[in-house]
């Protein structure tokens, strides 16, 4: 069964490397892959917004999200599973990154981008089109990590469903920690 999956996985890859590869996303998708390296920008997003009475409540939800991503995600499940990434197993694979010292599963900067556009879907009401805008760069990211060959898209399909299940848990987390606090100050 994984043998079936990694060479699915492989046929995808291979793929985008014969029929999207250019010049232009040779230039773009480092770029758009940088906005996940360490998490940095999400969390000095999320440290503005922590910073501002109005968005406190919003900063708040990401940085619950963020950490969940980090400790289930990078701390827990990628040495648990050990995976190897796709550029190590194949041979002639021009890198457009510097090589990773970590594992591959499952994808952190997806994890984080959609933890974080996931946050923004289920507050939506509040933040309005950025919502679709912060759906829009956790696709480009993950796409990112396919295009520069440094995941599998299993890696990213399960970064990208536990970054928004991280999302939906940590906006619940907060609305419930906010409630027992009004509750408490009521008293």
């Amino acid at each position: 069964m994984l043998e079936w999956i990694q060479k699915i996985d492989f046929l995808v890859l291979d793929w985008i490397q014969h029929h999207l590869r250019g010049a232009a996303l040779d230039v773009a998708m480092p770029l758009v892959t940088m906005l996940g390296d360490g998490g940095i920008f999400f969390v000095l997003l999320t440290l503005v917004l922590l910073c501002t009475k109005r968005w406190r409540s919003l900063g708040r939800s990401l940085a619950i999200a963020l950490l969940l991503g980090l400790l289930f995600g990078n701390l827990l499940l990628k040495p648990l599973v050990a995976r190897i990434r796709p550029y190590d197993l194949v041979q002639g694979i021009e890198l457009l990154v510097e090589p990773l010292s970590d594992y591959s599963f499952p994808s952190g900067h997806t994890m984080a981008s959609f933890a974080f556009a996931g946050v923004f879907w289920y507050r939506r009401k509040e933040v309005g089109r950025w919502a679709i805008a912060a759906v829009v760069v956790a696709v480009l990211v993950a796409f990112s990590r396919l295009y520069l060959y440094v995941h599998f898209p299993t890696d990213v399909l399960c970064g990208a469903a536990l970054g928004w299940l991280f999302g939906y848990l940590a906006v619940r987390l907060n609305g419930w920690w906010e409630k027992r606090r009004a509750e408490k100050q009521q008293c």
